[in-house]
């Protein structure tokens, strides 16, 4: 028994003293606990600042923003119609009528506006229309005009040397105004010696015979091509006549200074075939009453062309 209470008594002292020790270490715990909550305090005071700060700079940034600029709303889309009608089919526009081509003067200036010549020679006689007749050295002129055909001879040593200047100077002329009409003409036989004539005339002789060869070729001395005034243009068939370009030639040529030299159906007066490819120059002070008056040469001055 004794044992047994020494054993409580021991139990008791040691639960007394065991309870001693946890009340001293209790404000140790409680100082610990104050100082985490502090501590907790201090963090949570600090995160606030942090975050206040944060909201500051927030709201700060937010005020320095550009707004951005509203652009207007869009036009509602019309709402399309329950029964449209369609646009009409527009018409092409007619194109323009083009400028008439005017109609070429009937009567244009003459291309070179050339003077008669001059009487200068010895008068040996006049015409049956009144014009003089005068010779110079061996050549013929009649009315002031160099006149060669079957009647009147040059001699055989008359040499221009080609085509006169006033002569080649209209033939130019007109040959750049039917270009302009998309004619082309060039001379395929102007001036000729006397000596060249002369082989000429035996070679059509020696074919068809004198009689024949003289209805179209001119005897040496009697060729107006000697005078460097005559012109054969682009042929020297009668089918030329029917082509553009001497339609054009038989129509205009007298603008110019020249003459169809022998007209159709004119053979009894001129002496030879119709030649349309044949044209002689004389001026237009002559080409044009030879014109109105639709005679020959040798019909306005009064003069024939035959053989002695």
């Amino acid at each position: 028994m004794k044992i047994l209470r020494i054993a409580v008594v021991f139990l008791i002292i040691s639960a007394i003293v065991f309870l001693a020790g946890c009340r001293k270490e209790t404000p140790a715990a409680s100082t610990d606990t104050e100082s985490a909550a502090v501590t907790t305090e201090k963090q949570t005071e600090t995160e606030t600042e942090t975050e206040t700060e944060t909201e500051t700079e927030t709201e700060t940034e937010t005020e320095t923003v550009t707004e951005p600029v509203t652009e207007p709303a869009p036009d509602p889309i019309p709402e399309p119609d329950p029964d449209p009608e369609p646009d009409p089919i527009p018409y092409p526009e007619p194109d323009p009528e083009p400028d008439p081509i005017p109609e070429p003067d009937p009567t244009p200036d003459p291309v070179p506006d050339t003077e008669p010549p001059v009487v200068t020679g010895e008068i040996v006689g006049y015409t049956s229309k009144g014009f003089p007749i005068e010779v110079r050295e061996g050549r013929t002129y009649i009315g002031g005009l160099l006149i060669v055909n079957k009647t009147y001879s040059l001699p055989s040593w008359y040499d221009p040397g080609g085509m006169t200047p006033e002569c080649a100077s209209a033939f130019y002329t007109m040959c750049s105004a039917a270009a302009a009409q998309g004619l082309s003409f060039y001379s395929i036989s102007d001036y000729r010696s006397y000596s060249l004539q002369s082989w000429l005339y035996q070679t059509y002789v020696d074919r068809d015979g004198r009689e024949a060869a003289d209805t179209f070729s001119a005897r040496p001395g009697h060729s107006e091509h000697q005078t460097g005034l005559a012109i054969d243009v682009n042929s020297t068939t009668q089918a030329f006549a029917y082509t553009a370009e001497g339609q054009w030639l038989a129509a205009h040529c007298w603008e110019y200074g020249f003459i169809i030299r022998y007209p159709q159906g004119k053979e009894w007066s001129t002496g030879f075939i119709y030649e349309p490819w044949h044209v002689r120059f004389v001026g237009t002070w002559l080409s044009i009453p030879l014109r109105d008056s639709g005679l020959t040469l040798e019909e306005y001055l009064g003069i024939d062309s035959v053989y002695n």
